[in-house]
């Protein structure tokens, strides 16, 4: 159960890192949709690419403890993600 709620705050991160991005940078705004969406799509592929080097929510919750310092390198992962991701989608969309 923890584990599956560590990767639903880690996507919401995600979401949130791209609007964010789309607010800050308004070069990037694609409105709240189309940011959602680039924020989920980043935040999961970003978790995965740092899966492969061990940053997993069951090296974070381990029986007993949770790692607060990988919990936030998690988090952190997930937000820039998310980030990346609308800036990546919008050299794209200018791109074609």
């Amino acid at each position: 159960m923890t584990l599956t709620i560590i990767s639903l705050i880690s996507i919401l991160i995600g979401i949130i890192g791209a609007n964010i991005t789309g607010i800050i940078f308004k070069k990037y705004a694609f409105g709240l949709t189309a940011n959602t969406i680039a924020g989920v799509f980043g935040s999961v592929f970003f978790v995965k690419i740092f899966s492969k080097f061990g940053l997993d929510p069951k090296l974070i919750v381990q029986p007993g403890t949770i790692n607060y310092f990988l919990l936030i390198i998690y988090f952190s992962v997930s937000l820039l993600g998310g980030a990346i991701a609308t800036i990546l989608s919008f050299k794209l969309k200018s791109k074609y």
